[in-house]
């Protein structure tokens, strides 16, 4: 038989615009080539160049330095309320008997309000703080009406602490309203610019 004799197995020739065994089969024009056999390509993550893999994301500093301030101020609130507490059961215990019992009652009842309320923020503050690392945008809108509620607390407690002064008063309460005033703006600054938005919507695997 011959090469060339359309009987011999051996000896067919590649049909026309097939390539011959053995050689790379080219892409048909306008489809993309494979990246590799059985592995199709994969897209960089958002945010880094192609070829690279995507490293983790790192907290920025001024989320960091809002969370360290809520952690700081919930220590505060609590110990606040634990003074503030202590102060209120001696008082009240002074009073019981005597003929200002009822108001001191009242005034114990206000107090244990507010010693609650400072509990509950602290609470609130370490939550946000611990959920910074693996939150959402739920813990950054959350962080926002807390921060806002803290600046008009501190804005409250600033024009009170400035009328008492003008009369007389020391100027220890206008001070620490003012710095309870810069922390919440402090923190609000930092959940409202684009590195936290960034942060809080960042893909978790």
């Amino acid at each position: 038989m011959s090469f060339g004799d359309p009987n011999n197995p051996y000896g067919q020739q590649p049909q026309q615009g097939q390539p011959p065994y053995g050689y790379p089969q080219q892409a048909p024009q306008g489809v993309p080539p494979q990246a590799g056999y059985g592995y199709p390509q994969q897209a960089p993550a958002p945010g880094y160049p192609a070829g690279y893999p995507a490293a983790p994301m790192q907290m920025p500093g001024l989320i960091k330095t809002a969370r360290v301030l809520l952690f700081i101020v919930a220590g505060l609130q609590i110990l606040f309320g634990v003074i503030f507490g202590i102060v209120l059961m001696a008082a009240s215990g002074a009073a019981a008997g005597t003929s200002v019992s009822d108001e001191a009652d009242f005034l114990a009842g206000l107090g244990g309000i507010m010693v609650f309320i400072l509990f509950a923020f602290a609470a609130w503050a370490i939550t946000l703080g611990v959920k910074f690392s693996n939150g959402g945008s739920g813990v950054r809108v959350t962080t926002i009406v807390y921060a806002a509620l803290f600046i008009a607390l501190s804005l409250i407690n600033f024009l009170s602490a400035l009328g008492a002064s003008s009369q007389g008063g020391g100027g220890g309460p206008v001070v620490g309203a003012i710095i309870g005033l810069s922390i919440g703006g402090i923190i609000l600054a930092s959940m409202v610019n684009s590195a936290a938005g960034a942060w809080f919507k960042r893909p978790r695997y």
